[in-house]
């Protein structure tokens, strides 16, 4: 691969010579796409980026907060904004009045000029606090939800807002302090930025068109359009298009067939997706991962699905497996059965541990227990990892306080603003922490957490936030940590599921936040933002999208009756909290039975223990082969916790999901980036946007005008699966209604 692209006279330096070949961008698909110029005299925080970024942010939190509660969630991204934002913002420098006006002797106009890129990416950062991380709405408010819809606790609204508020501040916090390793390197590149980099160009560029080709705001229309009419189909039409399982028409009558063939309860061979919201949905755009991150994945899930699980159910029924679905994020009992959890508390939201041990220990599908322990050894195998191919880089720029850092042409560029002082950071983290703390004494009974278990969170948060950064900013996979941090606690607190809960969103979330908004800081660098002006945007955005998260979801929660139920009686409800159903089943995984009674000794699943080693060891054979053959580049694009990402998230996510993904990179970041390496500068990421938002587009039009109104097709073509039988037991004597008994 060469890293010295060819450059043409439009992405010369400001100063009109092309800057050196030593300090332009060593990763080539940033030197492809990203523009090395800058015009440091355009206005940033304008009236018109505050109105128009402020009212993205509120109304992008407030629909998203509305759709995750639905039993057709959707998440609606910033890329609709970014859209939606121009011909507002165009308009506006076309009507507001020019006048200059005082305020507090700083004189600024309604209206400076045209309405420019930079204000459309401070915009954009704005609407992306209200999209949050990428789930769409705060993650603490899934630990409220919990709280008040399954648990039944009356939750004080300002004990709610501070849960809110300290997870998000906090996660800006560790950005801060982690800029200087994330966002300043050269190496680290984000490359999720690409898409939204080649939307702003499509956007605001003016193209010379030299030739027959379509410029790339043409070809954005006319893709955006596509997948606005193709949507209708996968959205509302044609649902079966979401998860196409041929393998079930063949065999109607044999489970095993099903659970093969099953897109959506099985292992989903020969199944696919022509869904490019099913496509995207777990691991984002397969069009913005790097070709080798692909293959890391691509290996992971094909031992992963092909191999792994296919010999623990049918070859040697472990943990047995023959019991329960081969594929489900349900709990079971011995029997085959689901787990009733509330046979098992006490009032104060306890595990009533005579309850347990008369009612019986809880059981896992398999594919679920497999996906647990590759959580295991992700965790261990992110710090090992780091630590051998990063670590001499990291503590380097310590010692040196990045003064030895190679800087390119954008850290050139940026060195015309001022700085964000490291104080303005540390404030705001270690002001979040002591409000945590302050609550954990306050409203000790509602959180469960004493204030060491609220230290014990940050110095977790603190040790890994660095490692998966790293992972993201290289790779566009965050490898998850979610269960370390609830295994960690619910072997100190056992028992205790909401304590759980709490712990995870400041050990873990905190850390999703952080990268988030890092990714944006990086944008903000590309796009030669001022660092004072995204300081303001990121922590302004951050403090609205909280507040009004919570204050829909509180309204929410108290005003639809029986929301989030999904039993029997509810099943034609269309708020059964999909999403938050899978926190809560954690919190009785990890918090209320707790990893004791599973995996410690006697445990059903103790063996998975072993998998914490495993990962830890796993990188250092292919760091120590990297050394010595450092003539074959390839071996250091081995990633184990990219690897092990391949079969992570698996349930919810399917593995039609991630077989998509991986044929739809192939084809974008191998076949088109090696054969038609111009047309993938050009096109590739805007064709990535275009699908974005064509999809949400069309999804949020479908469900005002269709489903909301109750106009729900029902045919063959809308039921899901076509694969009854897949979710079946295969073990003899195990009785589960509309299942054949062995």
């Amino acid at each position: 691969m060469s890293l010295k692209p060819h450059y043409s006279d439009a992405e010369k330096a400001p100063n009109g010579d092309s800057s050196t070949s030593d300090d332009r961008c060593q990763v080539e698909e940033v030197a492809l796409v990203v523009p090395e110029t800058d015009d440091p005299s355009l206005p940033v925080m304008t009236f018109r980026a505050w109105f128009l970024g402020l009212t993205s942010c509120v109304l992008l939190i407030f629909l998203n907060t509305f759709f995750t509660y639905r039993t057709q969630p959707l998440v609606i991204s910033a890329i609709l904004m970014q859209i939606a934002v121009l011909p507002i913002g165009k308009f506006m420098a076309a009507s507001l009045p020019t006048t200059q006006y005082s305020l507090f002797g700083y004189r600024f106009s309604l209206n400076p000029g045209p309405f420019n890129i930079k204000e459309h990416v401070i915009i954009t950062v704005f609407a992306n606090c209200g999209v949050s991380t990428g789930g769409g709405d705060a993650y603490s408010i899934g630990a409220i939800t919990v709280m008040k819809a399954y648990y039944k606790q009356s939750l004080s609204f300002v004990c709610a807002l501070l849960i809110v508020l300290t997870t998000q501040v906090l996660g800006y916090g560790w950005a801060g302090i982690l800029r200087r390793y994330l966002v300043d390197p050269v190496e680290m590149w984000w490359p999720s930025n690409l898409a939204q980099v080649s939307l702003f160009r499509a956007l605001h560029e003016k193209e010379d068109r030299k030739t027959k080709s379509f410029t790339r705001m043409q070809f954005f229309l006319i893709a955006m359009g596509a997948s606005f009419l193709y949507y209708a189909l996968p959205g509302y039409l044609f649902t079966i298009l979401t998860f196409f399982s041929w393998v079930c028409w063949a065999w109607p009558n044999s489970i095993t067939a099903q659970q093969i063939g099953s897109g959506y309860h099985g292992l989903g061979i020969g199944a696919f997706t022509l869904d490019w919201a099913g496509i995207s949905a777990y691991h984002g755009s397969p069009l913005v991962s790097p070709w080798s991150s692909i293959v890391n994945v691509g290996v992971g899930f094909i031992m992963f699905i092909y191999i792994i699980v296919p010999l623990c159910y049918w070859k040697f029924n472990t943990f047995d497996a023959r019991k329960f679905p081969i594929f489900s994020n349900q709990l079971f009992k011995s029997d085959g059965l689901k787990y009733d959890t509330t046979k098992i508390l006490t009032p104060n939201f306890d595990l009533n541990i005579d309850a347990y041990n008369k009612y019986g220990k809880l059981f896992l599908s398999p594919l679920f227990a497999l996906s647990i322990g590759s959580g295991f050894a992700r965790f261990t195998a992110t710090l090992t990892h780091v630590a051998l191919f990063h670590g001499r880089d990291i503590l380097r720029q310590s010692r040196s306080a990045m003064s030895n850092v190679k800087e390119d042409v954008h850290a050139r560029l940026m060195k015309a603003y001022k700085q964000v002082p490291q104080w303005w950071f540390l404030v705001l983290l270690f002001g979040s922490i002591a409000l945590s703390i302050v609550m954990s004494f306050v409203w000790k009974r509602d959180v469960q957490l004493p204030w060491w278990g609220m230290l014990f969170a940050f110095g977790l948060a603190f040790i890994v936030t660095l490692p998966i950064g790293v992972i993201q900013a290289t790779t566009n996979q965050q490898p998850g940590y979610d269960i370390i941090a609830q295994f960690m606690i619910g072997y100190v607190l056992p028992g205790k599921p909401i304590a759980n809960l709490l712990f995870k969103i400041y050990g873990r979330i905190s850390t999703v936040h952080a990268l988030s908004f890092l990714s944006d800081l990086k944008l903000g660098h590309y796009m030669k933002i001022p660092p004072r002006s995204m300081y303001v945007a990121q922590l302004v955005g951050t403090l609205v999208s909280a507040v009004v998260n919570l204050a829909v979801a509180w309204w929410m929660l108290d005003s639809i009756q029986d929301i989030c139920m999904d039993d029997k009686a509810h099943h034609d409800s269309p708020w059964t909290c999909p999403k938050y159903r899978v926190t809560f089943d954690a919190s009785v995984i990890w918090g209320l039975i707790g990893p004791r009674r599973l995996f410690g000794p006697g445990g059903m699943y103790r063996n998975l223990v072993w998998l914490f080693l495993i990962g830890a060891v796993l990188p250092v054979p292919v760091w120590v082969l990297s050394k010595i053959f450092p003539e074959k580049k390839w071996i250091a694009l081995i990633n184990i916790p990219v690897i092990s990402y391949g079969f992570a998230g698996m349930p919810p996510a399917t593995p039609t999901n991630i077989a998509s993904w991986l044929l739809t990179g192939m084809i974008f970041n191998f076949f088109m980036f090696r054969y038609h390496k111009r047309w993938w500068q050009k096109y590739n990421y805007v064709l990535s946007a275009a699908l974005d938002a064509g999809t949400a587009f069309m999804g949020v039009l479908i469900f005002f005008a269709l489903q909301n109104a109750g106009h729900n097709l029902k045919w063959w073509g809308t039921e899901v699966d076509h694969c009854p039988l897949a979710s079946c037991p295969t073990a003899r004597g195990i009785m589960v209604e509309d299942c054949p008994v062995f």
